[in-house]
């Protein structure tokens, strides 16, 4: 297949999940139908619900006690009215950092598209499905749209900290996202493209720099920014507004940025929040 954004509006016709099966079948060596596939993505969408109810555990705590509880605190914020966000903002946000919180205290995640960026996508989904009511069906399409564009993102640049920094994992994951939001909100093909692209131009330079070198501090909380950022890339494509720049031209970017990031910014532990003093102690 042609590693395009412009190939893939160009293929799917307006139903981009369509098109991200046909790809996924050509490719798995162990689901041989569509039945299949969407059996093992409905296994996905079970972890991911999974790991939103174990990460808001008040109790929860990282290996390394850098991060846990914190969701329960903000979700318990999201319910008293104390959060300036409202509701869907914050039981979003919420979500995302409980995810995270989960993948730190080695529990068990999605990556989407990787460990480090894993609450945005569950966070985003899980999040409009109980305020709209969505199918899981309905969800699982949204996960194919996603990962049609992670696979583009995959292959055009880079969905790996250590080569391109947080934007290749947080930028990807809210590219995916706001492609996602906008299916489930009945924006058409071309729409998605430009959500993806608006995330990722928000996010672009993101680097990577992980406190101890762990996925804990800034990690999870960049989980946290990313989806008012999907949400609102979603929101501009779905009101009308056009991306100026072509989603390819915008990962191809983000590939650019991502090779002249000094070592330091690229998951090293080297440089950034991982070298701030309170940090380095």
């Amino acid at each position: 297949m042609d590693h395009s954004v412009k190939s893939l509006l160009e293929q799917a016709g307006g139903n981009i999940a369509a098109i991200a099966r046909q790809w996924q079948l050509q490719n798995d060596v162990h689901a041989q139908s569509v039945e299949e596939l969407d059996a093992y993505m409905h296994e996905v969408l079970s972890v991911m619900r999974d790991s939103a109810v174990k990460g808001m555990e008040k109790d929860l705590r990282s290996v390394r006690g850098l991060t846990g509880g914190n969701a329960y605190k903000l979700m318990e914020g999201v319910k008293a009215g104390k959060t300036a966000g409202g509701s869907l903002i914050g039981r979003m946000a919420a979500r995302a950092l409980a995810v995270a919180e989960c993948n730190a205290a080695m529990g068990r995640i999605v990556a989407a598209p990787t460990a480090g960026a894993c609450g945005i996508l569950p966070a985003v989904l899980l999040t409009l499905q109980e305020e709209y009511g969505y199918t899981d069906d309905q969800l699982v399409n949204a996960l194919y749209v996603a990962g049609a564009f992670g696979l583009v993102i995959a292959h055009r640049a880079s969905i790996s900290g250590a080569q391109g920094g947080c934007q290749a994992e947080c930028g990807s994951a809210a590219g995916m996202a706001a492609a996602a939001i906008v299916y489930l909100k009945g924006g058409d093909a071309a729409q998605a493209a430009d959500a993806c692209s608006f995330a990722l131009m928000n996010l672009l330079g993101l680097v990577c720099d992980p406190v101890k070198g762990l996925v804990e501090v800034p990690c999870v909380f960049r989980n946290v920014g990313a989806i008012s950022i999907a949400l609102t890339a979603a929101d501009m494509a779905l009101s009308g507004i056009v991306c100026p720049i072509p989603c390819d031209e915008v990962i191809d970017a983000m590939r650019q940025v991502g090779d002249a990031l000094p070592s330091s910014l690229r998951e090293t532990g080297e440089g950034g929040c991982a070298g701030c003093p309170s940090m380095c102690k």
